[in-house]
């Protein structure tokens, strides 16, 4: 695991193209691959926004690691949009409930959506997920016992002294896998430690704040797109 490398963390892009486009300028050479926990869009969110988000990501060259957040329900009418981005830009990978390995073997895996505690299932055809669907989507971390692990997720999980009311799921599945780093989508920059996790929120991309975050040291650098766009 190289020292220098870092991680571009961006959420909340809601359809906000200007501003992701900003922070995505002129990636710095040691910043190795970019996390995104929803929403991408917004309710109203069309084809176009989605495709413009993914054509962003795509043409950094980096790989890029995604969740869909609550509101990105439209993506499942664009499935086939997506698949047709991911073939054009391989450097992009949706890892809601599902694994891929990125740069220096980091396992990276996640759940998008709201993550509902308890059994029972939420009602179809809304990004909600129980517990138990969300155990049995992401079992698949338990094969890779070696490989550094990075979660990403939409869902905030429950801490003590938490600002704000968090998942019993979430903060399970942490504890269970133990990944060096969770990145959870947020209303602004924050960090906390759960367990021997640190749990990172990079912000709101449309409102200009993302992160930057040490592979090795887990060092972070809060990000502005004003200040990044000044330079």
């Amino acid at each position: 695991m190289a020292r220098h490398h870092k991680l571009l963390a961006l959420g909340g892009i809601n359809g906000a193209v200007e501003p992701l486009t900003q922070a995505l300028e002129d990636l710095a050479d040691d910043v190795v691959a970019i996390t995104v926990v929803g929403d991408l869009g917004g309710p109203e969110s069309t084809r176009d926004t989605y495709r413009t988000v993914f054509r962003a990501l795509g043409r950094t060259e980096r790989p890029t690691y995604w969740v869909p957040g609550s509101t990105d329900t439209a993506l499942r009418h664009y499935l086939h949009d997506i698949s047709g981005l991911e073939i054009a830009f391989p450097q992009l990978h949706g890892v809601h409930g599902r694994v891929a390995r990125g740069p220096d073997h980091i396992l990276f895996a996640g759940m998008g959506g709201d993550i509902v505690d308890g059994a029972e299932d939420p009602p179809l055809g809304e990004l909600r997920y129980s517990a138990r669907e969300d155990e049995y989507r992401l079992r698949e971390i338990a094969e890779f016992k070696d490989d550094p692990r990075v979660l990403l997720f939409t869902t905030e999980p429950a801490h003590k002294g938490a600002r704000v009311p968090g998942s019993e799921a979430v903060a399970e599945l942490i504890k269970t896998y133990r990944p060096r780093l969770a990145i959870v989508a947020g209303d602004g920059v924050s960090e906390e430690r759960l367990g021997t996790t640190l749990v990172v929120s990079p912000g709101r991309i449309d409102r200009g704040q993302y992160a930057v975050i040490g592979v090795h040291d887990l060092a972070i650098e809060v990000g502005d797109v004003a200040e990044h766009a000044s330079v």
